[in-house]
């Protein structure tokens, strides 16, 4: 038994801290635990008992943690840059996992946070998965999001309940179209952030063009706090420009850290980029900017200080440079997400009183105690359940007090209340049981009924609600069945669950065509679910052809004055409205508003969410093609009504009918959705690949050259997009690839506008020919 013992103690002395560079006092610490646990097996050895080392490891992370020794970060990119390969070094450095595994899954394991199957098989990440790590006495909650625009909702419930984040940006391909999808929800949240530029192993790798990117494109203030040493296959470590130290990663792992003296011709490159750094972080923060215009040199503790100050508030974006895969800068990046990224208690959190008369904002306090009343975010929720959980699995960021195993919780919104009966802190798809959470934390509840973006209090009368979550609307439908009625039940289940966990993922009800139809944000969303309900439910789902969301607008501004008036004995229906539909600006076109102009009680106040309950039922479907109605204003400016005939239907009724007036009398034109298509190919295909994006009708906005490989960026509507991957796939022989995410609607082309609308026109005259049949 002398041999394995010699292994589990030095893979479980390497989990404690997998970085070379300890203090003394930590090298102490070291040695006691290595004592300890060589004491704890020999003895689970002899009994032939392995259970107190499992109890051992449980205990020790499931302690609390002070506030400011805690962050909640997660981790984005465009697809394909390297975030779940980061996220897997994050977990072995930490010493949550044992061994690395590669995202594909070549070793029939994959990447611990791609734990679904189709995930390992296709290479990318569909769900977001979040699991906790210790570093240097620090408690990082990470979540680890999809790179592909399909699956931007992960992202976007994430970032709603992060403190910080690490933006991931390909050395090679730099800032891409997902990239700026992440920043604008990064500037939607005000998530503090730092940016690693990953692969610079890989040929062609930048970093300095990747910052510089990330100045025109995304506006950042950037700049380098690291530069390599040597770039593709010569990169052989990172120097740090604040401490001016150079740092090689040693070792089949890259955990044994080396610290030297910078080499003698990067000492000008470094002292060069260490005074545009400074530069960077004095334009936006006072205490070092007066330094700078005193010329003082600031020292290292100065610089952290600043940087973190502006890192929180959001004017200074700091770029660290390494590679994931090849094992060098992971740890260097940890050590300055404890220095640089906020705790909970920096981050500002306001909940909403709904309830009360002022409805005013209220500050919550983040203090890791009982005493606050209980406030807690549903964010995500997992109905299939994970790792053996039974009923539905949520998610929830706590951001005041705190909730125990047995506490009773209410629903904001449906005002119900459900026992606490299982709490857990999630490990990719394993859970861990905890007794209690606390502000800061990230935990998950099983058995909580509720919905995306539900509030929770153990208090009934703190009657307070959190701002929900941006939710893209779909753009492409697809039919979908079952292919066997013998499914039907277990076909209604599995939409039923998907609907539920991905606000996205939408099932409606076609009455003319008789089908159900699934609407997504592309074809690999639909694709994905289909798939998944085959798997998990072993029912074969056949799909039709993509439609894309195309919509109906107004061109100019038309007047409606529509009177309704009804009498079939007794009580009648009478209500008048009279103002202006007018169309948006194009960037509002996927938008509908309104805006009451009433003045006195020629339409009573109680009959507003009447009319628009009516235009909402109006605006599901245009007179030219049958598609719902966006992108305009209704503007009630007058009206009149019946002290006895006027009621809620009436003005429901009468709503409807005047948007039906304006499509007669006024002029509409039909929108669609227009893609961001960023398509990457060898030098020698982009003359073919340039000329299928014009038969295409794209518009080219920019080439970007780099060696032997170009950048194509256009515009391109999605009912021009399908196919396209097939066709770039056999041109490019198999080299090209490409992304794209919605950038907004514009007005479809003649030509396809007289096709839509006679496809529509058909499909009113075949019920009438067919009832002509049938008499």
């Amino acid at each position: 038994m002398k041999h394995p013992v010699n292994v589990n103690i030095s893979r479980m002395c390497r989990c404690k801290e997998r970085s070379k560079i300890v203090t003394s006092s930590q090298k102490q610490q070291v040695v006691m635990t290595q004592r300890f646990l060589l004491h704890l097996v020999k003895q689970c050895c002899s009994r032939q008992w392995y259970m107190p080392i499992r109890t051992y490891a449980v205990k020790r992370e499931s302690k609390h943690y002070p506030l400011e020794k805690i962050r909640n970060i997660g981790i984005s990119a465009h697809i394909d840059s390297g975030k779940t390969t980061l996220s897997e070094r994050v977990l072995f450095y930490s010493g949550r996992i044992q061994e690395m595994h590669e995202v594909k899954g070549k070793d029939a394991v994959g990447a611990t946070m791609d734990s679904m199957e189709l995930e390992r098989e296709r290479g990318i990440t569909i769900q977001s998965a979040a699991t906790y790590v210790e570093w240097k006495g620090y408690n990082i909650n990470i979540i680890d999001t999809p790179g592909h625009v399909d699956f931007t909702i992960e992202v976007e419930r994430a970032l709603r309940v992060l403190d910080g984040a690490v933006l991931v940006v390909c050395g090679v391909s730099g800032v891409q179209s997902q990239t700026m999808t992440v920043n604008r929800q990064l500037n939607r949240y005000k998530v503090p952030f730092l940016t690693f530029v990953n692969k610079l192993d890989r040929m062609n790798a930048n970093p300095y063009r990747a910052t510089t990117q990330l100045r025109s494109k995304l506006n950042h203030n950037a700049a380098l706090v690291q530069i390599p040493i040597g770039l593709e296959s010569n990169f052989k470590g990172i120097i740090d420009l604040i401490e001016r130290k150079a740092y090689y990663f040693h070792g089949p792992h890259g955990d044994e850290i080396v610290s030297e003296n910078i080499p003698d011709e990067y000492v000008k490159e470094t002292e060069e980029k260490r005074r545009d750094l400074i530069e960077s972080i004095s334009g936006v923060d006072d205490l070092l900017g007066e330094m700078f215009l005193n010329e003082e040199q600031p020292n290292e503790e100065q610089i952290h200080s600043a940087i973190r100050r502006c890192v929180i508030k959001r004017t200074f974006n700091p770029v660290f440079v390494g590679s994931a895969l090849k094992n060098k800068g992971v740890q260097l990046l940890l050590d300055r997400v404890n220095l640089y990224l906020p705790n909970p208690a920096e981050v500002e959190n306001v909940a909403l009183d709904e309830f009360g008369k002022q409805k005013k904002k209220i500050v919550l306090d983040p203090a890791r105690t009982f005493n606050n009343p209980f406030v807690g975010f549903a964010f995500k929720l997992e109905i299939g359940g994970r790792g053996g959980a039974a009923g539905q699995l949520t998610y929830v960021r706590v951001y005041q007090g705190g909730v125990k195993r047995g506490d009773t919780v209410y629903n904001i919104r449906t005002q119900k209340r459900t026992r606490v009966s299982k709490l857990v802190r999630m490990h990719s798809n394993k859970i861990e049981e905890v007794d209690e959470t606390y502000a800061g934390d990230i935990c998950a509840i099983i058995g909580l009924e509720c919905a995306t973006g539900d509030t929770f209090v153990t208090e009934k009368a703190y009657q307070i609600t959190m701002e929900s979550i941006f939710v893209p609307d779909p753009v492409i439908s697809m039919s979908i069945r079952c292919s066997s009625t013998n499914d039907a039940e277990q076909f209604a289940k599995a939409l039923g669950r998907f609907t539920r966990e991905d606000p996205t993922f939408r099932l409606v009800y076609d009455e003319d065509n008789k089908e159900s139809v699934a609407m997504g944000m592309g074809e690999l969303h639909l694709d994905i679910y289909a798939q998944r309900i085959q798997r998990e439910y072993g029912v074969k789902v056949i799909m039709g052809k993509p439609k894309v969301s195309f919509r109906e607008t107004l061109v100019q501004p038309i007047k409606f004055d529509y009177l309704h008036k009804k009498q079939t004995g007794g009580a009648g229906q009478y209500g008048r409205v009279i103002g202006i539909l007018e169309p948006l600006s194009p960037d509002k076109f996927a938008t509908i508003e309104f805006s009451d102009e009433t003045s006195g009680t020629n339409v009573p106040s109680q009959f507003i969410p009447a009319i628009k309950k009516g235009l909402a039922r109006a605006y599901e479907k245009g007179s030219l093609s049958g598609n719902k109605i966006s992108g305009v204003k209704f503007r009630l400016q007058d009206g009149d009504h019946h002290i006895v005939d006027s009621t809620e239907i009436a003005f429901m009724n009468t709503a409807e009918l005047a948007i039906r007036q304006t499509q007669d009398w006024g002029q509409w034109q039909i929108i669609e959705p227009v893609m961001l298509v960023e398509v990457n190919t060898p030098t020698e295909f982009q003359t073919g690949v340039q000329g299928m994006l014009s038969r295409r009708f794209g518009i080219v906005s920019s080439v970007e050259p780099r060696e032997e490989w170009v950048t194509i960026i256009c515009e391109i509507a999605l009912n021009d997009m399908f196919g396209f991957s097939t066709e770039l796939r056999s041109m490019t022989q198999g080299k090209g690839e490409f992304a794209m995410e919605y950038i907004r609607y514009c007005p479809v082309r003649p030509d396809v506008t007289q096709v839509l609308v006679q496809k529509y026109q058909d499909s009113l005259e075949q019920p009438m020919q067919h009832r002509k049949k049938n008499n």
